[in-house]
């Protein structure tokens, strides 16, 4: 049947319409055409395993970018969910045989989503929520006060067992699960703002807080300082930092997210520092890109450079700097422990060596290594929390792996891993304590006993 002219006039209107990429560093065609589509990335990608669809795999994703820059398919909400169901884990940057930069890519194409794509008022008023809160301490404190009552009052788990929220809203369910036991330490910040080393100073380096892990897990952060001093570092700590930016980064919220970058920089543009030292993988990795986030910047171009110059993860510069505190035995029997590879710290750094080697060289360790190593956990940001179905089943999956090892501890290097593992042991009813490589470090020097 031939099509008439009216049709085509039309279907040519209808086009014209469609939402489309604006011109602001959409996906680069070369770096697109660096995909030779050999499926190799489809093995190591956790959304392509969980939902089986090629349009969910990073090569079925890169013939969504090609198209969308041709203008042959439309920006829509099935196109959209096809890039909202990528983890950002960057597995498929390590496991392709090309050297395809799909990191690039996906951070190109997550910005003109937010910029051109009507999301639905529900989804809009959650990802505002989420933006206005989690990267903002001083904010999150406020509303955690009522969370420490609801925990403590034993509603959350009156809660949970009705199953309400879930059916009202289930991405608000999936953020209340993963909440840890909230402590006094939440609410406080009991680190100085210069901690002095232990003996001779060997070095002065700044160190990153986090917006949720000190509240969350700030003892990750008190173990950080403790283990730096102990091995001669004098550390500084501005009051004036804030989020670094990760979790609006890889969302595509790209004026947020140079907002915080800036405000990182300032912190730290004063301290005459050696290394600034981060302990959570997803910021290392966001403070390791700010020459690139802050590229068209006339006033920061230049200061991220330098910034990201000294941008090193705990366990990388410990390695590189070596460990001269004493180190004693965890148990008096052997310790087996298996440490869990956070995807910005394996696929994003490049960092899987250092932290095996620091936690071998603890006395009567034991280190073990899951099958899918490289699989992500599912928490990946806040996909959690977004795309809490997919994440709940690399979450199940990722837990019974390391479990698989036999090891009693498991070390995992990122607040968001350590929270979304936390909450599967907890589903499998298991109590196999969950500590950052930094926290083993610091119970080892100090000769406490897990």
């Amino acid at each position: 049947m031939q099509t008439s002219n009216r049709e085509i006039a039309q279907t040519a209107a209808q086009t014209e319409y469609l939402p489309k990429l604006d011109s602001t560093h959409p996906p680069d065609p070369k770096l697109i055409d660096a995909c030779v589509h050999c499926g190799f990335c489809l093995a190591t990608c956790p959304s392509y395993r969980v939902i089986g669809k090629e349009t969910d795999s990073p090569r079925g994703r890169i013939y969504l970018m090609d198209a969308l820059n041709q203008g042959t398919i439309p920006l829509s909400d099935a196109t959209v969910q096809h890039f909202d169901s990528c983890l950002g884990c960057l597995a498929c940057v390590t496991t392709c045989p090309s050297g395809v930069q799909y990191d690039k890519l996906i951070e190109a194409i997550r910005p003109q989503i937010e910029r051109n794509h009507n999301r639905s008022l529900p989804d809009r008023l959650l990802r505002k929520f989420i933006f206005s809160l989690l990267p903002y301490p001083d904010r999150l404190r406020l509303f955690l006060a009522p969370l420490l009552v609801y925990q403590k009052t034993g509603l959350q788990k009156l809660m949970r067992s009705i199953g309400w929220l879930k059916q009202i809203s289930p991405p608000l369910a999936a953020m209340e699960s993963l909440m840890p036991d909230l402590s006094p330490k939440a609410f406080q910040d009991n680190i100085p703002e210069l901690i002095p080393a232990q003996g001779e100073k060997r070095y002065r380096v700044g160190l990153l807080l986090g917006c949720v892990q000190r509240l969350f897990n700030p003892d990750v952060n008190e173990a950080t300082v403790r283990v730096l001093t102990a091995n001669g570092c004098e550390v500084v700590v501005p009051r004036s930092q804030g989020c670094c930016g990760a979790l609006t980064h890889h969302q595509g919220q790209v004026e947020q997210t140079k907002i915080l970058a800036r405000q990182s920089i300032d912190s730290f543009a004063e301290m005459d520092i050696d290394a600034l030292i981060v302990n959570a993988s997803g910021c290392g990795h966001t403070l390791k890109e700010y020459a690139s986030i802050l590229a068209d910047d006339p006033d920061y171009a230049e200061k991220a450079k330098a910034f990201v110059s000294k941008v090193k993860d705990v366990q990388e510069f410990l390695y590189d700097v070596g460990l001269t505190a004493k180190l004693s035995p965890l148990q008096d029997e052997p310790l087996t422990l298996v440490y869990q590879d956070a995807c910005h710290m394996l696929h994003g750094q490049k960092i899987s060596v250092q932290p095996r080697q620091l936690l071998k060289q603890i006395p009567n360790v034991n280190l073990r290594e899951p099958i899918d190593a490289a699989l992500c956990c599912g928490s990946a940001g806040i996909y959690n929390i977004l795309q809490s179905e997919v994440a709940e089943e690399l979450g199940d999956q990722k837990v019974q792996n390391l479990l698989d090892t036999g090891a009693s501890v498991i070390a995992s290097p990122n607040i968001g891993c350590y929270t979304q593992i936390s909450k599967h042991l907890k589903l499998q009813g298991k109590t196999t304590p969950v500590l950052h490589p930094i926290q083993l470090l610091d119970l080892s020097i100090r000769g406490i006993k897990l």
